[in-house]
């Protein structure tokens, strides 16, 4: 296989740019440092924390959900769902986000892939312990069969609008094999939308682009992508951020404004990138582009981040941050009417190490998180 993404190479270790490609961004201009806030943690992937809460909670991909609290890692787990987890390569404890409504229902929503290697959603609650979770109320949302254990996907995240979205990769292998990406009546290869709060387990919501469709999945918000990794919203704006491992040549990032219907079809494996994937000529009509591209000469593994709305350094306010995960380096852009504009790179905030995941807390900071178990805030 020719492809890398996130585990893909993390198997290997024990484990953009503009669209010419035409080399690193110009370095930004503004002070950022990184702000060391914890160490120590097995393989970190996603973090996160509800809404208006002070405390961290960092997943470890082996299948552990900890806390930060005071400003130090507890030693008991929030989560422990070790033993449901398959820890291999891509696989793995791999999202995690809290419901709208967390400080009054304690419900919680975690992706992993299971002893089988197939995808599980799950529904959880908060025990009578604020710093622990009650590991015997999990309820599966959601179960997808993974018939390869690469490109599982694994953020979840709650949009504005209150539903619950999933992302899923296209199942693996190397240049999607069984076409998933562009097959909408399977949900491998697609950006999901549920509404959890209703139903058993969830509904339909009556504004998916598919809801009433008799040959398509119901579920698909929008489809035509091969590993998201990952995905977020803008909290501010809305917008929607998606962040999509390429094949063997190109790494990108697409965005939905806000308002959008869904539908989207990013193009994967009709594209790769704004390029024709593994043919001279293709049929691009309908396919939304991306707005952001790198080669495989600058990195191997796109890792998507969020859009600053912190206190902590204003005037990265609406800058959108993204990495690499074979070079490590941290690079942003501003989305304004469509185009990636204010392209920039972050040497003072390269943590020196593989960026597994990004993570923003319930202030809005965002924090950079490194294979060798390090968690890092981007401050002053």
């Amino acid at each position: 296989m020719t492809s890398f993404s996130l585990y893909g190479l993390a198997a290997a270790m024990a484990l953009g740019l503009s669209c010419g490609d035409s080399g690193s961004p110009p370095q930004s201009d503004v002070s950022a440092r990184l702000e060391l806030v914890a160490e120590g943690l097995a393989f970190p992937v996603d973090l996160t924390a509800p809404t208006g809460d002070a405390r961290l909670f960092i997943v470890e991909k082996g299948g552990r959900i900890r806390v930060v609290k005071n400003g130090t890692v507890r030693s008991t787990p929030f989560l422990d769902i070790s033993r449901l987890v398959s820890k291999g390569g891509e696989q793995g404890l791999l999202g995690l986000t809290f419901h709208p409504q967390y400080a009054t229902n304690g419900q919680f929503v975690v992706d992993y892939t299971d002893v089988s290697g197939n995808t599980v959603v799950a529904r959880y609650r908060v025990s009578s312990d604020p710093d622990v979770a009650d590991s015997t109320s999990g309820t599966v949302l959601l179960p997808v069969a993974q018939p390869y254990s690469n490109h599982n996907g694994g953020s979840v995240a709650f949009g504005p609008d209150g539903y619950l979205y999933i992302g899923l990769g296209d199942g693996g292998s190397g240049g999607d094999p069984q076409n998933h990406g562009q097959d909408r009546t399977d949900l491998l290869g697609s950006l999901l939308r549920i509404d959890p709060d209703h139903g058993s387990p969830y509904n339909i919501p009556a504004t998916n682009p598919y809801a009433q469709s008799t040959q398509f999945r119901r579920e698909v918000w929008s489809y035509g992508l091969r590993n998201p990794w990952r995905f977020s919203f803008d909290r501010q704006t809305g917008d929607l951020y998606i962040a999509d491992v390429g094949q063997g040549d190109l790494e990108e990032v697409d965005v939905a404004p806000a308002g959008s219907p869904g539908g989207e079809n990013y193009g994967w494996r009709i594209m790769e990138g704004r390029s024709c994937y593994n043919a001279s000529t293709c049929n691009s009509n309908g396919l939304i582009l991306p707005v952001l591209q790198y080669s495989h000469n600058d990195g191997c593994s796109i890792t998507g981040g969020y859009v600053y709305r912190g206190q902590a350094v204003p005037a990265l306010r609406g800058t959108y941050f993204y990495s690499d995960f074979c070079n490590g380096w941290i690079r942003s852009f501003k989305y304004q009417d469509g185009v990636a504009t204010e392209q920039k790179s972050w040497p003072d905030l390269n943590p020196n190490g593989s960026v597994t995941s990004f993570g923003q807390d319930a202030q809005g900071e965002v924090y950079i998180l490194v294979a060798d178990g390090k968690v890092y805030r981007i401050a002053q």
